[in-house]
């Protein structure tokens, strides 16, 4: 059975393949009724209330904004988002630092391949961006290319410039209805990660994710009770293959009750 909502998508607004007009067509193929756009460090346009409806579908703004912890990068999510200046100037930094690394990681790409990559670098670029470019026109298959030619440790891989864990949080605390660390089990240090949700900025975690392997989730669910959090879940969608993962009605009511 589909999960009710998907709280975890992205869209061409930054590193995914389906527009945000799509997104109504993806949620009722996939039996999802309830759908968060999540974009890297940027908000969409056509989206200008914390909650929407798109053709009939309940559309939640949200965002995804990388930090950096003194125990390596993680990602938070915030639902509900009402933007502020201050936000919004942050989301400018990180968006000309996304262009910057990208033209820098396409250059490389393309002097160590020999090849000219069809792709121009602009607001919203990600890796995933990079490596289906590479993936069309050289021998590496988008994994490949993550894994040999730009992932971290290889040839072409360029950090990017992000705000540390507090300015991050403290960012989305102020703007957003709900803020939830992502995909915790994804990270070296799961125990570490899960750690920052007894911050005061995070009220969430997100305990129904498409990890593509065995997880055990008891961490998660073990922070989820020490801090009374909200479970929060969602398939992390570059495609248009929604509801891979998500929560059923009785743990999105919980979400959106803390939605403006």
């Amino acid at each position: 059975m589909p999960p009710v909502a998907d709280l975890h998508v992205h869209t061409t607004n930054s590193d995914g393949t389906m527009s945000l007009h799509e997104v109504p067509r993806a949620a009722r193929a996939a039996g999802v009724e309830i759908v968060a756009i999540t974009d890297h460090e940027r908000l969409h346009d056509d989206l200008d209330t914390p909650t929407d409806d798109l053709d009939g579908v309940p559309v939640i703004h949200g965002i995804e904004l990388r930090v950096e912890t003194g125990a390596g990068q993680v990602d938070l999510l915030g639902y509900g988002v009402e933007p502020t200046p201050e936000l919004a100037r942050e989301i400018d930094r990180l968006q000309a630092d996304r262009v910057e690394r990208g033209h820098a990681i396409v250059d490389c790409a393309e002097d160590r391949l020999g090849a000219d990559l069809p792709l121009e670098p602009a607001a919203g670029i990600g890796r995933p961006d990079i490596a289906r470019a590479i993936a069309d026109v050289t021998e590496y298959d988008y994994q490949g290319a993550f894994e040999e030619v730009i992932g971290r440790g290889c040839p072409c891989f360029v950090a990017r410039n992000l705000p540390d864990f507090e300015r991050g949080a403290t960012l989305l605390a102020e703007t957003c209805g709900l803020v939830s660390l992502a995909h915790p089990l994804r990270y070296g240090d799961p125990e570490t990660a899960l750690e920052l949700t007894g911050s005061a900025y995070l009220d969430g975690v997100e305990r129904h994710y498409e990890y593509g392997r065995s997880v055990d989730p008891a961490p998660v669910e073990r922070a989820i009770e020490r801090h009374d959090l909200v479970p929060t879940g969602g398939s992390d969608a570059h495609d248009d293959v929604l509801g891979r993962a998500g929560l059923d009605r009785a743990a999105f009511d919980r979400v959106a009750e803390r939605l403006p």
